[in-house]
């Protein structure tokens, strides 16, 4: 999957007609390289509020990050669940109409959840940092920002609001990025989960340095098609059966299987594949008790 940058070329006119050119990026070809292109105009205004040394300040201040992929791994069941405290998304609209991420996130807290993921971005999840601040204060579990990572900036405001982990989309991200990214989530104490989508996303990742905690979105986010062969098939893949280079690096990696989990089956499937733990969020937000969700997810 490629997602392309910040728009770059305007529309050439000639005369009274209209016409692209081949370079021309003046529209987004999907949902994701739309949210991508808002998310760098997001930034620059973020930073005009609040400069990177000063966001450093508030790092340095805030409580030690949590044990993100520790927490993952010491879980007694598997797989071990990341629940996401999700309102809303582009392609299905509201999920929840009453919705309280604190109490979301307490009832996650409550029925084993292994980790919580938050999401951040407003304009088309409507989430918000303020959520992810206040789910801090509530719970004791470590945290994920669930947003579209462009910018070391965005590392740094996630720390600052008590985030422990980040997402790292693969599809959006150079590999000189996601290595320095890599580098400044060591440094800060967080960890990065790696989220790739196909098989040159995934070998692309494996080269990088520093990648422990590998998601595998099971949604193209392009299209929004859901299907657990993703998993399934990258794990078969490139799992411990297929003796490449690659497959001896993914032993060393906790795999996530993120999206398209409604019911204990596909559990049982995503686990016996490979995946040690599953970011659920859709089917859990949908339920009257999300947190009882879990343990009927779980079965």
């Amino acid at each position: 999957m490629k997602i392309r940058r910040r728009p770059i070329n305007p529309a050439v006119r000639v005369a009274d007609m209209s016409f692209k050119t081949s370079l021309q990026q003046d529209e987004p070809d999907n949902i994701l390289e739309e949210i991508v292109w808002y998310k760098e105009h997001e930034v620059d205004q973020l930073r005009e509020k609040m400069p990177l040394f000063q966001l450093k300040g508030r790092v340095q201040a805030a409580p030690a990050p949590l044990d993100f992929l520790g927490r993952l791994k010491a879980q007694p069941t598997t797989p071990s669940v990341i629940a996401e405290v999700k309102k809303a998304s582009p392609s299905k609209g509201v999920f929840r109409e009453d919705f309280d991420p604190v109490a979301i996130a307490q009832s996650y807290a409550a029925n084993n959840a292994a980790c919580l993921s938050v999401l951040t971005d407003s304009k088309f999840f409507q989430g918000s940092f303020e959520n992810l601040a206040l789910i801090r204060k509530a719970v004791d579990l470590p945290l994920l920002c669930k947003d579209f990572v462009l910018y070391p900036y965005q590392i740094y405001l996630a720390r600052s609001y008590g985030a422990d982990a980040v997402l790292l989309i693969a599809a959006v991200l150079s590999d000189a990025d996601l290595q320095y990214f890599l580098k400044i989530v060591k440094v800060l104490g967080m960890t990065a989960l790696v989220e790739v989508h196909d098989a040159p996303e995934l070998e692309r990742v494996l080269t990088l340095q520093g990648v422990e905690l590998v998601g595998i979105n099971n949604r193209d986010l392009t299209t929004f098609h859901t299907t657990l062969d993703t998993t399934c098939d990258l794990l078969a893949k490139y799992g411990d059966s297929s003796g490449s280079l690659q497959s001896n690096r993914l032993q060393h990696i906790t795999i996530v299987s993120e999206s398209g989990m409604h019911q204990p089956a596909d559990l049982k499937r995503v686990s016996e594949a490979g995946a040690t733990a599953v970011l659920v969020g859709e089917s859990l937000i949908r339920q009257p008790d999300p947190g009882a969700a879990i343990t009927a997810l779980v079965g």
